[in-house]
């Protein structure tokens, strides 16, 4: 069996963010438990599946089942190699294969194509990701189960960008919005648990945020890895637009530290996910480019990206009421890190 502890890819990247991951939580409460994890090739499945690894490493028995539609290599291959860590490589947007799941106790569900250009491409499997599926792994949930459905900060476009948004606020979207498919079907999934909820099934959506961090698939096309991608291939950066939209980051690990708080011990319905300060699309790219010694180009006939959010910031205080103030990565030690990553995996230009 391939030795996970000596693995280069391990002991730089997903060791240290898995023990991130890991901080402040009760891993003993996975116990005897079976596990799923929809979208285990996505940037987040990959850190809650290598912070179940490390629990399995220090002793804590569990059964995990990882779902993903494209073949296990790379670092999926070398998470999933332990005797109690499952892959079931399947299409989530197909009944059938849906059928084939385990029941389990605890479920994180973060498949739901969080690319725009993934989810605009695929916007069927988009919406019945997020809301077929999401019924469906509901119904796996024995009574005393519990659910995260990793919902997104895109259910609040149309709100002003004046504060940042609380859970208690929905957005004013319709489903007209170029990325209707996406939002309208994260707003679904919430319906979902929050019906589950209501019938006493410990069913949560977590409102997240821009999570980036290493372990991002070859090809990811968020904004952040493209900067990164096209620094290292092209050695300059080209934005599409002026780079004048706000953002507000969250290192992965730590967003998957409070969504394993909340799936294990959050008592309310939805939280939000998401980082602390705000910094404008250029400035972030501006950042990329310093670090890898490359120019940041603005076109002059750039125009703002159709149905892109102006102002992502959300209002933590709900999660900080019932679990403390987060501890967050430094953007730059974080940006450093994932820049290690894709540079560790760059494909050289042809």
């Amino acid at each position: 069996m391939h030795d996970l502890t000596n693995s280069v890819m391990f002991d730089s990247f997903f060791a240290p963010d898995a023990r991130i991951a890991l901080e402040g939580l009760s891993g003993r409460r996975f116990s005897d438990s079976r596990i799923l994890i929809t979208g285990a090739t996505g940037a987040v499945g990959v850190h809650a599946l290598a912070a179940l690894r490390q629990l399995a490493a220090e002793g804590i028995a569990f059964d995990v089942y990882a779902t993903f539609q494209s073949e296990a290599t790379g670092r999926i291959a070398e998470l999933l190699d332990h005797p109690r860590f499952h892959s079931i490589r399947g299409d989530l947007t197909s009944t059938s294969f849906r059928a084939t799941l385990p029941r389990a106790d605890f479920i994180f569900h973060s498949a739901g194509y969080a690319q725009p250009g993934r989810f605009l491409e695929n916007p069927g499997k988009t919406i019945r990701l997020n809301t077929e599926a999401t019924l469906d792994l509901l119904d796996l949930l024995p009574a005393t189960g519990r659910m995260l459905f990793v919902s997104s900060s895109e259910v609040y476009m149309g709100l002003p960008a004046a504060a940042p948004h609380r859970e208690n606020q929905i957005g004013t979207s319709g489903p007209d919005h170029p990325r209707a498919c996406y939002i309208e079907g994260k707003r679904c999934g919430e319906a979902a648990c929050f019906a589950a909820h209501a019938n006493g099934l410990k069913a949560i959506s977590a409102r997240l945020s821009l999570a980036y961090g290493p372990g991002a698939r070859p090809g990811d096309r968020r904004a952040l890895y493209s900067f990164i991608d096209s620094a290292i291939r092209d050695h300059c950066i080209t934005l599409v637009d002026r780079g004048e939209s706000l953002r507000s980051y969250c290192y992965a690990a730590d967003a998957v530290r409070m969504m394993f708080r909340i799936l294990l011990e959050g008592s309310r319905p939805v939280y939000n996910v998401g980082g602390t300060g705000t910094m404008s699309v250029l400035n972030a790219a501006e950042k990329i480019g310093r670090m890898l010694d490359v120019p940041v180009r603005v076109p002059e006939d750039a125009r703002p990206l159709a149905g892109a959010p102006a102002h992502v910031v959300l209002d933590m205080s709900r999660y900080e009421t019932e679990f403390g103030p987060p501890h967050y990565m430094d953007f730059d030690t974080g940006l450093r890190r994932t820049i290690d990553w894709h540079l560790l995996h760059a494909t050289p230009k042809a």
